[in-house]
Formats: structure tokens, sequence, C-alpha cells
């Protein structure tokens, strides 16, 4: 007995140190950014791990740089002004309001496309899904320039509207510096109609079989039963399809080129100029756009973990 506790003793310890061990690697260029933010540019590029002077004026002189090295002013007469005038606060509000859209989008694609593949006989349905499995592996590099040449031919619908009906003179419009372009192309993801798709075939079919014994078709079933039961992976795909697009820069940066349209990735570009990198400022506005996202990830940690879990168990 002595023996098998103390191999279970040396076994559990052996895991948390590897486990402490991965943590430690995990965190430290979180805190070597947290830590640069409070830097001079000097020390930023050249000191140790820790600062030598605490400079908390580099968080007011980031918001400063990426508002193009004006202040930010409130007017209380015009509060909304300040989304023109506030350039840090403009990107954020772009970013939460582009990551909640594509969320829905991800959600409902993803929760139709996965019950259909989970639920429903039609032919073709394995082929189909391996397809879509299959482009996975398809870089997102690869589709960068046909997505940017759709972007630049694709009318929006009001100027198309207008154009049709005469009320408009300018032409036709495309979706380049609109919320069309960091919206729908991805408001699908063949992760999320695969999470779903595992986990619906989790649920039991003695639920299903009751559901068309009391007169429930397949579009009741999913919205009476199968989405009550999968708050896990609904929160998984949001929260990762949410982090996602905070933190997509490469796309964004392709189809803005206004300011007041860009997401707060792009707007930490502000930092980069022909004279260099200002290190530290850049890492205090990449302090402030980490911070929210990982309040998100604490608050709805523990669903996001059984929605992992679960999909790796189920057939």
């Amino acid at each position: 007995m002595n023996r098998d506790r103390l191999k279970r003793q040396t076994t559990n310890l052996l895991i948390h140190a590897i486990l402490i061990f991965g943590a430690v690697i995990v965190l430290f260029p979180f805190v070597w950014m947290v830590l640069g933010s409070f830097k001079s540019y000097n020390d930023a590029t050249t000191s140790g791990f820790t600062p030598r002077e605490w400079l908390w004026s580099n968080y007011p002189e980031a918001i400063v740089t990426m508002n193009g090295s004006v202040p930010c002013q409130f007017d209380a007469g015009n509060p909304l002004a300040i989304l023109n005038q506030c350039l840090l606060l403009r990107y954020f509000v772009n970013t939460i309001f582009v990551g909640i859209v594509v969320v829905l989008g991800v959600l409902t694609t993803g929760v139709l496309a996965g019950y259909a593949f989970a639920r429903l006989n039609f032919p073709g349905r394995n082929l189909l899904f391996v397809i879509l499995i299959a482009t996975l592996m398809i870089p997102f590099e690869l589709t960068l320039v046909p997505n940017f040449v759709f972007m630049t031919w694709f009318p929006t619908p009001e100027s198309w509207i207008a154009t049709a009906l005469g009320l408009s003179r300018e032409g036709v419009q495309n979706w380049i510096n609109t919320y069309y372009a960091l919206i729908v192309p991805f408001t699908a993801s063949v992760f999320s109609i695969f999470l779903f798709r595992q986990f619906f075939r989790g649920i039991p079919n003695e639920l299903f079989d009751a559901a068309l014994l009391d007169g429930a078709k397949h579009s009741r079933f999913l919205w009476s039963v199968v989405l009550p039961l999968s708050k896990p992976a609904l929160v998984t795909s949001a929260l990762l399809t949410f982090l996602g697009t905070w933190n997509a820069l490469m796309w964004p940066l392709l189809v803005t080129n206004a300011p007041q349209m860009r997401p707060i990735q792009v707007g930490l570009t502000q930092f980069i100029g022909e004279a260099g990198t200002q290190v530290q400022l850049l890492m205090a506005g990449a302090t402030m756009t980490v911070i929210p996202i990982m309040i998100l990830y604490l608050i709805l940690q523990r669903w996001f973990v059984e929605g992992i879990s679960s999909a790796g168990i189920r057939g």
C-alpha cells in the first residue's frame, strides 16, 4: 500500500511539475510584454527583464500615438463624437461589432450544417463532409488574392439597389472599406461545423425518438432539445471565433484603408514607422488589447474546456 501510494504521489508530482513548467513557458511572453510596456525605449530594447524605471505614461502616450498624435477629446454635449475623435475607442468598437456579427453568423451556419451532417440522411453526406474537412488544409494565404479580387468586384447591396433605381450617380461600389468585407467571408467556419457535428452525434437517439413521438420535427428538436444541451459547444465555437476575429490583422489591413473602419490589431501598426518601431508603446497598446479577451476567457473558461473535451470524445 505504501509503495503504491508513493508511486501515485510521485506520478502526480511529476505531472504537476510538467504542467507548471508549461504554464511558465506560455505566460513568459505575456509577462515580458506587460513589463516592457512600463519601460523606456532604451530599456525595452537593451535592458533586462524588469524595468529600471516604471513609466506609467507609456499608456496615455500609446493612446495618443494610435490617435494620430492628437489627444482624445470628449464632448459632453455630443458623446458619440468621441468615436471619430478617439481612434483607439473606434478600433475597439469596430472589433467588437465585427466579432459579434461574425460569431452570430458562425453559430448559425455551424449549428445548421452540423445538425444536417449529424442527424439528416442525404446522398453524399459523408463524402461532402470529408471534402469540407479537407478544406482545413488549404492555407488562408492561398485564398487571400481570390477573396480580395471578389471584394473589389462584388457590389454592396445598397449601392446596387440605388444604382438600379437611378438614385445614385456614383455607380456601384465594391466591398473594400466596408463592414461587408470584414464580416461576410468569415460567417462560416469548417471547424465550428465539425465541432457541432461531433457534439450533436453524442446526443442520445432516444431523445430524438421521443421528440418524433410528440410530433416534433427537426427544427423543433434542434431548437428545444439540441441547443439547450449544446451550451459548451456553442460557447467554445463563439469564443474561438471571437478570438480569431479579435486577432485578425492581414485581411483587415488589406480590405480597409480608412482609420474609422479598421479593427484594433490594425491600429497597433501605428507604432511601426519609417524611423523604426516604438517598442515600449507597442507593448502598451498590445497589453490594452489583450486584457478584454483574457477577461472574456476567464468568464467562459468552464464551458470552453467542457466543449473541447466533449467534442473530442463523442463519436
